[in-house]
């Protein structure tokens, strides 16, 4: 009897891959990634041009959180995302009002650094919040690749918040651009 409940057990062991693992047409490489990763450089370069008296450092804070432990406080610190709008009214009756907390618009994380779980809690954490993450893999250069976006050496995750830049539009058009391309492969599947 002990024999079969052991059997029992390891037949419903599942293996799951990680989300960022289990689509790879969500996955900039190659000249996706070349495209998106200019066009990002380009909306940095005018943002940057209009920032006026902050420093640079000040400025690049206020508009991205860089490295795996920044982006995941930060979604940490981010609401649960939740589709029950009469919960949402009585939560906000039960708070206590404090600081408004920052919010993610997209994560950009690199897929291809090792070891792999240094990032795979950032898409999970990022599913429950609502944020879209946008992997990229480059032949492990992804995190230099990213790290000069924001002029650091190397950057496994970087999570760009939620303003009006020109960062925001920007990623905007990526994401609505990465679900059309979604779309389109899903009704040719």
């Amino acid at each position: 009897m002990g024999k079969k409940r052991k059997k029992e057990k390891t037949m419903s062991i599942k293996v799951m891959k990680a989300p960022q693992e289990r689509d790879s047409s969500s996955c900039f490489e190659g000249d996706r990634l070349d495209f998106l990763l200019g066009k990002l450089q380009r909306s940095v370069e005018l943002a940057k041009a209009s920032k006026g008296q902050i420093s640079d450092k000040i400025w690049t804070k206020l508009h991205f959180a860089i490295g795996v432990n920044d982006v995941t406080r930060v979604l940490e610190r981010m609401p649960v995302a939740d589709l029950n709008e009469n919960s949402k009214e009585d939560d906000k009756m039960n708070r206590v009002p404090c600081k408004s907390p920052v919010a993610l618009q997209a994560v950009l994380l690199a897929t291809d650094c090792n070891p792999k779980w240094l990032t795979k809690h950032v898409p999970v954490i990022a599913a429950s919040k609502n944020v879209p993450v946008l992997a990229l893999r480059d032949n492990k250069g992804s995190s230099l690749r990213l790290g000069q976006l924001v002029n650091v050496r190397t950057a496994l995750a970087i999570g760009i918040k939620a303003r009006n830049s020109v960062i925001n539009k920007t990623i905007d058009e990526v994401l609505l651009n990465s679900k059309a391309a979604e779309a389109s492969l899903a009704t040719v599947q």
